[in-house]
C-alpha cells in the first residue's frame, strides 16, 4: 500500500535525502518478490486445480496396452472439462492454460515424452501425486509461508489488527517485533536474529509487505500486511497474465481507467494518464489486478488482453464536488445507503475505487459483475465485508478486496436525485 498522493507530495520533500541505492535496492527487490509472487500463484492455481479434479474424479487410475497408469487424466478429457467448468472459452486457450503447468513442472506426461501438451487421448499427471514434484528452496517458503498464513488468518488469532503509521489507516497489519514475538512462541524460530531473517525471506517471496512499500523486514516497530492471499480460489485464466503483477509500482498524480471497445468486439484496454500526457496502459486482465500507478484501486472482469490502440481519458474525478465522510453521516444528508453483493467472474469484479476519505466509485465496467450488482459511478465506499472504510484511503479499500474472499459485499452512500 502507498499513501494518498498529497500526503506522497509531503513525504516526498521530507525523504529527499534517501540514497538513490538504496531505493534502487528496493525496487530491485519488490520486482524480484513479483517473480517469486508469479510462480507461487501458479503453484496454488495448480494444486487448486489438482484437488477439483481428483474431486470430480478426472484423475483416476487408467490402463493402457495392459500397465495401468495411477492417478493420471486424458489430455482431452481435461480440455473438455476446464471448457464446460468456464475455466477457458475455447479448445486453443485451454490448451494454453494446462501448458502453462507443464512449463513450471506442476504435470508432466506420464512417460515425460511429450513436452509440449496436446489436445488428444494422452495420460498427464499432477507431479503431486507421483512424489517428483522439485521441493527447491522457493517452493520451501511458499509451504512455509502458506502454514504461518493459515496460523495468522485462524479466530484465536489477534496479531493482525487495524493500526496507523505516519497518519495513514492500514487493516490487518501486523508489528514486526510482534510478529517476531510469535515466530517463537509458535516454533517457528529459536532466535529473534532467526525469526528475523525468516520475515525477510517472506517479504523477498511476495509474502508479506511493508505497508507502504518502503521498509524491508526489520525487528521493529514498523506495520506489515500479508500480501499474498493464500485461501482465494484462483482461476485458471489468471495463469496467461503474469506481466501484469510484475508492473512497478509508480507515485504518479491521479488518473482514471476508461474501457474502450472496438468494432463492436469484447476486447477491451484501460489506460492511466498523468498530467504530463504520458500514457502508461494497465491491462485489465485478473482478478487481482490493480492500477500499478496513481490514486486508483482497478479490478478487472475484462478477459482478454486488448490489441486496441489507446485513447486519451480525462484523468480528473467523476464527482462533481469534494465531499467529506461527515458530510455524508450528517443526519438529513441527501444520501441513500445501497449494499452490494458482488461475486468475481474469472478474472475480477470490474470497477475503479478511488479517492480517499471516503473513496467513490470512478469507473465501472458496464459488463462486469459490479454493473450487474448495481454499482454506479461517484458512490461512496462505506464498508467492505462488514468493515468501515470511510476513513481511509482507496490503497486501503484496494487491499481489503483483493486479500479478501472472491465474493465482497459492499456498501455506499448513493446521492438522491432531486
Amino acid at each position: 500500500m502507498l499513501l494518498c498522493p498529497q500526503e506522497f507530495r509531503i513525504r516526498g520533500r521530507l525523504e529527499t535525502k534517501r540514497p538513490a541505492a538504496m531505493e534502487e535496492g528496493m525496487s530491485s527487490m519488490q520486482q524480484k518478490a513479483a517473480e517469486l509472487e508469479h510462480m507461487a500463484e501458479v503453484l496454488l492455481t495448480g494444486e487448486q486445480l489438482r484437488l477439483r479434479l481428483h474431486e470430480e474424479k478426472v484423475i483416476k487410475d487408467r490402463r493402457h496396452h495392459l500397465k495401468t497408469y495411477p492417478n493420471c487424466f486424458v489430455a482431452k478429457e481435461l480440455i473438455d472439462w476446464l471448457i464446460d467448468h468456464k475455466e477457458a472459452s475455447d479448445r486453443e486457450t485451454a490448451i494454453k492454460l494446462v501448458q502453462k503447468l507443464l512449463d513450471h513442472s506442476i504435470i508432466h506426461h506420464v512417460c515425460d515424452e511429450h513436452k509440449e501438451f496436446k489436445d488428444v487421448k494422452l495420460f498427464y499427471r499432477f507431479r503431486k501425486d507421483d512424489g517428483t514434484f522439485p521441493l527447491d528452496n522457493e517452493v520451501k517458503v511458499f509451504m512455509r509461508g502458506q502454514r504461518l498464513y493459515e496460523k495468522l488468518m485462524s479466530s484465536e488469532n489477534t496479531l493482525l489488527q487495524a493500526r496507523e503509521e505516519e497518519g495513514v489507516k492500514y487493516e490487518r497489519t501486523f508489528v514486526a517485533s510482534e510478529f517476531i514475538d510469535w515466530l517463537i512462541q509458535e516454533g517457528e524460530a529459536t532466535t529473534r536474529t532467526e525469526a528475523e531473517q525468516l520475515g525477510r525471506r517472506l517479504l523477498e517471496h511476495g509474502i508479506i509487505q511493508h505497508v507502504s512499500n518502503k521498509h524491508h523486514f526489520m525487528d521493529n516497530n514498523l506495520l506489515y500486511q500479508c500480501r499474498m492471499n493464500f485461501r482465494r480460489r484462483r482461476r485458471l485464466m489468471e495463469l496467461l497474465t503474469e506481466k501484469s503483477r510484475l508492473m512497478p509500482e509508480s507515485h504518479d498524480s491521479p488518473f482514471c481507467l476508461r474501457k474502450q471497445n472496438h468494432d463492436n468486439r469484447k476486447h477491451t484496454s484501460f489506460l492511466s494518464v498523468s498530467p504530463t500526457k504520458e500514457i502508461k496502459i494497465v491491462s485489465a486482465v485478473r482478478r487481482s489486478s490493480m492500477s500499478s500507478c496513481g490514486s486508483s484501486g482497478y479490478f478487472s472482469s475484462s478477459p482478454t488482453l486488448s490489441s486496441s490502440p489507446p485513447v486519451l481519458c480525462n484523468p480528473k474525478s467523476v464527482l462533481k464536488r469534494p465531499v467529506t465522510a461527515d458530510e455524508l453521516l450528517m443526519p438529513g444528508a441527501p444520501y441513500v445507503r445501497k449494499t452490494f453483493t458482488i461475486v468475481g467472474d474469472a478474472v475480477g469484479w470490474g470497477f475503479v475505487v478511488r479517492g480517499s476519505k471516503p473513496c467513490h466509485i470512478q469507473a465501472v465496467d458496464p459488463s462486469g459483475p459490479a454493473a450487474a450488482a448495481g454499482m454506479k459511478v461517484c458512490q461512496f465506499v462505506v464498508s467492505v465485508n462488514g468493515l468501515n472504510v470511510l476513513h481511509v484511503d482507496y490503497r486501503t479499500v484496494s487491499n481489503l478486496i483483493l486479500t479478501g474472499p472472491r465474493t465482497i459485499v459492499m456498501e455506499v452512500m448513493e446521492e438522491i436525485e432531486s
